[in-house]
């Protein structure tokens, strides 16, 4: 039993997904989410693989907002034995009652499809993380508590949410243990941000956890207006070239957003009579959590701007088959990162169309499909499927949900003076490391410190952090991009490598050739 507050990180260090931090004191111990890892199969991997945690000994959980690499583990923490309280914010517990089934329902699906696939014929079957079962379970131990007031997610523990402005219900976590006070700020959103009040807190405390996603980059600062112009024209030349706009889009707020802003352009008559598809059963459902609370919030004048009659949300999967034979229209669908969801099917069938356009409005984390494709791939892999990237790929910046790096420094600055230690975690490595040498030649801090998953600290009050244990090797090994994303780009490429060799006899030596490294490394295998 810890006489003093120690912190764990068991995800999103020095990578964007898996959160989950925990905190012990006095035989209690709470997390501070509980998110899915995302992006290369490797990282996907270690949602399948035991917690490095005991499920059973977490006395309650914490919840900064709804988005799965936050929340997506829940229900597998409680198939393995977790039986405490979730607490977090009213939006967030009416989102999570979708995102978690939807979470689950993915895990079942994903799971059944890989093992159709005829590559994985003589591979064991895959069993899913969990169930729409388990998640459902989860959802129902949710607890809620309002900005602002104190709570006790277990003895010893107190809590309070502060608005963060990321998306829907978002909260920072301040909490208070042994006489430590500590700030874990969530994911943040930016300034100006449609639907949310800019973040907020107090200033003062021990130890500050800030996310670092956008710390090496300063986006060009855009009003709301200027972002919606930029929309327009994208929607514009997009339809002009006959095809479709292909948005792969985050069900939760990122829709909503753009639903926001292309609903705008249509009543003003801005855009041209454009059927929207909103191919996403999820979005459809967030959508709805979205309009029962468009009392608090902001651009919506209290009123349910997601009626408009260009809008047709799709819930059954044959009718979303049937947009295979639809032309200039604009679909949104699921997942944002091209990683799961109908978003893949859309790309099998339009990334092969030179006339169609796949607009990208978020972040794409390393190893993922999306990211893959952002960076200019020309061909990939789909679903077991190689795909030739032949649509216009664009990109809009103005939709991020996250701060960058200009307000990440002034949410930091905000908080001070911060006695113990500032620690960066979600976010690359890169970016971690440039937001910490601007802290550090700025206006410096006694301690940063750039945490790596698995590594252990104590927290007191009024000093820097202590590492008690270094960071699990194998999870670090796992960041970013994996053998398999390079396998992938290999194999979509390997046909038309070949066929850039002038003779027959050449490109059989070549595949020869080939064999034979691979052969040698299977012969080093059996020598070690």
């Amino acid at each position: 039993m810890s006489k003093e507050l120690h912190l764990t990180f068991h995800g999103a260090a020095k990578t964007v997904t898996g959160s989950c931090m925990e905190f012990s004191f006095a035989g209690k111990n709470i997390l501070v989410d509980c998110g899915l890892y995302q992006g290369s199969r490797s990282l996907e991997r270690l949602n399948h693989a035991p917690f490095e945690l005991d499920a059973a000994n977490i006395d309650a959980v914490v919840l900064t907002h709804a988005h799965i690499d936050h929340s997506g583990l829940l229900p597998k923490l409680v198939a393995q034995g977790f039986n405490g309280p979730i607490w977090c914010t009213k939006p967030t517990q009416d989102l999570l009652e979708y995102m978690l089934a939807d979470a689950g329902r993915i895990q079942e699906s994903e799971a059944g499809r890989r093992n159709r696939r005829r590559d994985r014929a003589e591979y064991l079957a895959i069993t899913p993380t969990y169930t729409e079962a388990d998640a459902i379970a989860a959802w129902q131990m949710t607890e809620t508590a309002e900005l602002g007031e104190w709570f006790a997610p277990v003895s010893g523990f107190s809590a309070r949410f502060w608005n963060a402005g990321h998306i829907l219900g978002s909260a920072s976590v301040e909490l208070l243990a042994n006489g430590v006070n500590v700030l874990c700020s969530g994911d943040l959103g930016p300034d100006n941000k449609s639907f949310q009040q800019d973040p907020s807190g107090k200033s003062g405390f021990d130890h500050v956890i800030c996310e670092s996603t956008y710390g090496d980059r300063a986006r060009e600062q855009i009003t709301a207006q200027q972002r919606k112009e930029r929309l327009q024209l994208e929607i514009a030349q997009a339809m002009a070239m006959g095809g479709n706009l292909v948005i792969p889009s985050f069900a939760l707020e990122r829709t909503q957003e753009l639903l926001l802003d292309i609903g705008k352009l249509a009543v003003a008559g801005q855009i041209d009579n454009v059927k929207v598809f909103i191919d996403s059963p999820l979005a459809n459902q967030i959508t709805k959590v979205f309009a029962a609370h468009s009392g608090q919030l902001a651009d919506t004048d209290g009123t349910n701007i997601f009626g408009n009659s260009a809008f047709h949300f799709v819930e059954d999967v044959n009718v979303s088959k049937k947009l295979n034979t639809v032309k200039g229209a604009i679909i949104l669908a699921a997942s944002g990162m091209c990683e799961a969801g109908r978003i893949r099917h859309h790309l099998l069938h339009n990334l092969p169309d030179k006339n169609s356009t796949i607009l990208f409005v978020g972040f794409q984390a390393l190893g993922s499909l999306g990211r893959t494709i952002f960076e200019g791939a020309k061909r990939v892999r789909i679903s077991g499927r190689d795909v030739s990237v032949r649509a216009k790929i664009r990109q809009i910046e103005g939709y991020s949900a996250h701060a960058d790096q200009s307000e990440l420094l002034e949410w930091i600055e905000e908080r001070r003076p911060i006695n113990g230690s500032l620690f960066l975690n979600h976010g690359e490595a890169q970016a971690i490391d440039l937001l910490r040498d601007i802290i550090s030649a700025k206006n410096p801090l006694s301690s940063i410190i750039t945490p790596e998953i698995g590594e252990i600290y104590e927290l007191k009050s009024c000093k820097s952090a202590r590492r008690l244990k270094t960071g699990n090797l194998e999870i670090q090994n796992a960041l970013g991009k994996d053998w398999q994303n390079a396998y992938a780009d290999f194999a979509v490429n390997l046909k038309q490598e070949l066929a850039k060799i002038k003779t027959e006899a050449a490109r059989q030596k070549a595949i020869e050739e080939m064999r034979l490294i691979l052969e040698s490394y299977a012969e080093h295998k059996k020598k070690r």
